[in-house]
């Protein structure tokens, strides 16, 4: 465990440079077993800036570091990690609540940064949720919490069962709310924008309204509604706006509180007293500040619908869950509730039913259609033995099955963890985002007060008014939330629809490097071919019948555990060939085997063995030589001394390969393959399928040597493998992307994972990649062009032109859309095909 003590130093200070107080930091080390493995950890420690004293205690496993100032966590940490040790670290996710802009993302971030212990901390502006990765014990969620309170905003942990459920439920509400507030201010303020605005719009009713109420009462019933408007439904920008203005960190609630009291205020003078101001400015602008308030909450209505519906890809994820399961329990089968499903349960399925738990089959077959999974459209045969997936569809017969996951184990549960991590993730592409709106919403206000100083200085009369219209609507169209929403929103929709085609992000940030691959490397055995031996071929003597030789040659295999012999015997059973149990079953080293079959002589094995044997294989000969440049090993099969047939054994190539290794090519990636089997055997596959670069008898160590090759000259590299022997590879390209089997999902060295098993989603995979990526950078722009575009309008930079000046209730309507857009825009890529699924 790691704890943090601050005290201040016991030290005499200097009159007149009083010493830093000093700081005291406990890391819990893993890895230390010797006292040279102290030495090195207190010699790293001590390199690192601000570092004043270090003891490290191997029994307590623990060091402490005595520093003054400011000493980042992460430093510490990195250095242990150089050293080759490891310091215990903890993450904790929390939920926050009462963000509304980029500009609250970047302050909470620094408030959690803060906090000592704390390595480091992102929060996301859609998820609405921060991920800070702390010193093991050094800081837990209530010393979380109270820095993001300290900063104006509510944090909780985020239980991990329920966690989306009580998001969606949260979001319900707050959309509930917004609603009524909307529909409250719209009712407010439209009699206001009749008594003012209607004048103008409809012939005589400026005059109906003089005669019938007076200039005067129609000012009182406009102040007594958009005071409502604004101390009722609007109460919510100045309750969050005004503190944040008195903490000096402005945020979006502040510039929609300035610009309304701006124009509320200048109003309320106009109206009760007029002396006050200049002859000639006395207008109200009671419509601009009741409509500005109705508009923003509007905007915020629709913003929080649309942001409901970037997270419908993990609902739709739970969705798939049961909710009972049909289990055996003392002789009877019970319908339960799916969390009191334990491990070694049996339980039953029926045709039509969800598969409650992951299991494995015990009795009974059926076709499971596992599309919500993996994203293959054909229903898979399941038998005795073989696994099923919870949330899966069982679609013909019934079967009873072992469940061997539950609760947070289970595929889905895991393929549901692995979708909020990454849609959590900031990408590097957010930093610049980051860095401008931190400094967004002071430099609105310094705009907006340049712009009033400016009309009252330089405008034409009634300059005044001018200046109250144009610096207001400087305040209200600044949008810091399409900023903060234009990463975010993007990467939930497209990590969400990643999910569904059977692509798993296991690190946000893969999302970005994979659109950049210049090369795509993929292992052999299991990526490119199915990952076991098949009998390809079997090309007979003249006159002899292929079902009879197989069955002779499967018998004498039989005995034999070679996986070439397994694979003739599995292609004899397939056939439905009966196998004769062998008699005198001989091995022979590097030839080959030997058995009586039935009383007849049966010999398998390469061309020396055939000529050990005396016999000549030259009629077969060019069928062998064909077969082995096709990559496949070729056997002779003799009968009763007598040359009877060649088969070929080969690791067959996948049958979506061709066509995935095809789309790759049509993307502009080169494609290589990097595999530990002999070099003839690699070229052949390489040849069939067009594979640009061949690096083959590598063991796992080479492949690394393989990659640093092929990132030669500035290429980004993405690695394919199956995530187990491969996980060096992964682990060491700029991507590493796991072929998955559909069941085991949780491959640590990988960053993203296929649940299909086929290369189809290395394509789909860096196809979805680009879409989302695109789809960033068209928020991104619109978001920066927006604000550089209308601020200026809004300051009135055309009045000398044309003399347009903005409305600030256009403004308002502005900066509402602005941000919807944002959402609407990446809400398109629920829509994303993948390339396989067209083709």
């Amino acid at each position: 465990m790691a704890s943090i003590v601050a005290s201040p130093t016991s030290a005499a200070r200097s009159a007149e440079t009083p010493a830093a107080p000093e700081h005291v930091l406990s890391l819990g080390i893993d890895g230390m077993n010797c006292a040279s493995c102290v030495g090195r950890v207190e010699k790293v420690l001590r390199a690192v800036p601000g570092v004043d004293r270090v003891a490290v205690n191997l029994a307590t496993e623990r060091a402490t570091v005595v520093h003054r100032g400011e000493v980042e966590p992460a430093a510490l940490v990195q250095a242990i990690d150089d050293a080759g040790y490891r310091v215990r670290e903890a993450t904790t996710d929390l939920v926050l609540e009462g963000m509304n802009c980029a500009s609250c993302v970047g302050r909470a971030e620094r408030a959690l940064r803060r906090v000592p212990g704390v390595i480091a901390a992102e929060v996301n502006l859609a998820t609405d949720r921060a991920r800070v990765r702390h010193l093991a014990g050094a800081a837990g969620p209530a010393e979380l919490a109270a820095a993001v309170a300290a900063a104006g905003y509510r944090g909780r942990p985020l239980t991990a069962a329920g966690g989306t459920d009580q998001s969606a439920e949260r979001h319900a509400k707050d959309e509930e709310s917004l609603q009524r507030s909307m529909l409250a201010a719209m009712l407010l303020t439209l009699p206001v924008v009749i008594l003012e605005m209607g004048a103008h719009l409809i012939p005589g009713l400026e005059a109906w309204i003089e005669r019938s109420l007076g200039l005067s009462t129609s000012w009182y019933i406009q102040f007594v509604l958009t005071t409502l408007v604004l101390f009722g439904p609007g109460l919510r920008f100045f309750k969050k706006g005004i503190p944040a203005l008195w903490r000096g960190a402005p945020d979006m609630n502040s510039l929609v509180a300035l610009g309304t009291s701006a124009a509320y205020g200048y109003s309320v003078v106009a109206t009760f007293a007029p002396a006050l101001l200049p002859s000639g400015t006395g207008h109200v602008y009671y419509e601009a500040a009741a409509v500005i308030v109705t508009l923003i909450l509007l905007g915020r209505l629709l913003e929080a619908r649309a942001k409901g519906r970037t997270s419908d890809a993990i609902r739709r994820l739970l969705g798939l869950q049961a909710r009972t399961a049909r289990v055996r329990r003392d002789g009877d089968l019970v319908e339960l509730p799916l969390e009191q499903v334990r491990v070694d349960d049996i339980v039953l399925v029926r045709p039509g039913e969800k598969v409650p738990v992951d299991g494995q089959v015990i009795e009974g077959s059926s076709y499971v259609d596992e599309s919500m999974i993996t994203g293959e459209p054909l229903p898979v045969p399941k038998a005795s033995g073989a696994d099923v997936v919870g949330g899966t569809i069982n679609k013909t017969g019934s079967f009873s099955f072992q469940a061997t996951k539950v609760g947070a184990d289970t595929v889905l549960a895991q393929i549901v963890r692995m979708v909020e991590q990454a849609q959590g993730a900031k990408l590097p592409i957010q930093s610049l985002v980051d860095r401008v709106t931190m400094w967004f919403v002071p430099v609105v206000i310094a705009a907006a007060a340049v712009t009033c100083l400016a009309w009252l200085l330089l405008g034409p009369d009634p300059a005044l008014t001018l200046a109250l219209v144009s610096a207001v609507a400087v305040l209200i169209i600044a949008c810091p939330c399409a900023m903060g929403l234009a990463t975010p929103t993007s990467i939930m929709v497209g990590t969400g629809r990643a999910a569904e085609i059977g692509v798993l992000f296991r690190r946000g940030e893969a999302l970005q490097a994979l659109r950049g691959v210049d090369v795509v490397a993929l292992d052999k055995t299991g990526t490119l071919t199915k990952g076991r031996p098949e009998l390809t071929d079997l090309v007979t003597s003249d006159g002899l019948v292929a079902d009879q030789v197989l069955a002779l040659a499967a018998s004498v295999e039989s005995r034999s555990e070679h996986p070439v012999a397994e694979a003739i015997v599995a292609e004899a059973r397939r056939r439905g060939l009966a196998l004769t149990e062998p008699e005198d079953f001989q091995a022979l080293p590097g030839l080959g085997v030997a058995a009586l079959v039935a009383g007849r002589r049966v010999e398998i094995g390469a061309d020396r063995y055939m000529k050990s044997l005396g016999l000549d294989v030259a009629a077969l000969l060019p069928q062998a030589k064909r077969l082995a440049e096709l990559g496949r090993s070729p056997l002779y099969v003799a009968i009763d001394h007598r040359l009877a047939a060649v088969l070929a054994v080969a690791d067959p190539i996948k049958p979506t390969t061709p066509s995935a290794i095809a789309a790759l090519h049509r993307m502009g990636l080169k494609v290589a393959m990097v595999t530990g089997d002999n070099r003839g055997t690699a070229e052949a596959v390489a040849r069939q399928l067009g594979i640009d670069q061949v690096i083959a008898e590598v063991l796992p160590d080479g492949k690394l040597r393989a990659i640093a090759e092929l990132r030669q000259g500035g290429r980004t590299v993405a690695f394919v493998g199956d995530g187990i022997n491969d996980a060096p590879a992964l682990a060491k390209a700029d991507v590493g992307l796991a072929i998955g089997t559909g069941t085991d999902v949780a491959i640590e060295s990988a960053d993203v994972v296929l649940m299909s098993g086929n290369l189809q989603g290395v394509v789909n995979a860096i196809a979805l990649s680009k879409a989302t990526i695109r789809n960033i950078k068209q928020n991104l722009f619109w978001a920066f062009a927006y604000n550089v575009v209308l601020i200026p309008v809004a300051a009135g930079v055309l009045y000398p032109l044309n003399g347009t000046l903005l409305s600030p209730v256009l403004a308002a309507g502005a900066m509402a859309l602005s941000s919807v857009f944002v959402l609407g825009n990446a809400l398109r890529l629920r829509h994303f095909q993948p390339p396989s699924a067209a083709a």
